[in-house]
């Protein structure tokens, strides 16, 4: 699920929410907007619809809204996590399903975060622990490492194919419900296969 999906590029409202996170979803739409150079404080200032010294108030440096970032996709992946846990079913079949989201707030971070990790150990960082955050819960959960590693390329497939979805010309290989559903079929019969 680290492969890098495209976005539709939808804003968030900017008026319904603090300072400090207008100015970071700013940050993220000039990021998978127009690339990290765009993304200087005067213009993370102006799509925040704040003053250059309000984002200073929360943000002194590029550096500080980079650390703001990988916080926040920290925040996401906790969320994230915490929501697939239950049975060991219901946690993988969680996991497979969420892969095909594009355009949540976690998709955006970890997207956000790709683009800085061309340049930002940090960035580069955070995206290997996205990573073994998540194997580490299909590992726990299906108690096989090789099922682990496994699920989680099926889950990364699932993530790419999502993003194709996003691109007109190319919307007729995104999976389907059908293409889910049979992913699903194997992946219990994989477990079930482990198990005994």
């Amino acid at each position: 699920m680290t492969s890098t999906r495209p976005t539709t590029g939808a804003k968030i409202n900017v008026s319904d929410r603090p300072a400090r996170e207008r100015v970071l979803d700013a940050y993220i739409d000039l990021l998978l907007d127009s690339g990290e150079r765009a993304a200087t404080l005067e213009a993370v200032a102006e799509r925040a619809e704040v003053s250059k010294g309000g984002l200073l108030y929360h943000f002194a440096s590029k550096s500080d809204l980079e650390r703001g970032l990988l916080e926040r996709l920290d925040a996401l992946m906790d969320e994230d996590v915490h929501s697939l846990e239950g049975t060991a079913l219901e946690t993988v079949e969680n996991f497979l399903r969420t892969s095909n989201n594009a355009g949540t707030p976690l998709d955006r971070a970890l997207l956000a975060t790709v683009r800085l990790a061309q340049g930002s150990e940090a960035a580069q960082q955070a995206l290997h622990d996205v990573n073994q955050r998540w194997l580490t819960l299909l590992r726990n959960t299906v108690h096989d490492e090789d099922l682990a590693r496994t699920i989680l390329l099926i889950s990364d497939g699932i993530y790419y194919g999502s993003a194709l979805s996003q691109v007109p010309a190319a919307q007729q290989l995104a999976p389907t419900q059908r293409d889910m559903e049979s992913a699903i079929v194997v992946v219990r019969q994989l477990m079930q296969a482990t198990e005994g």
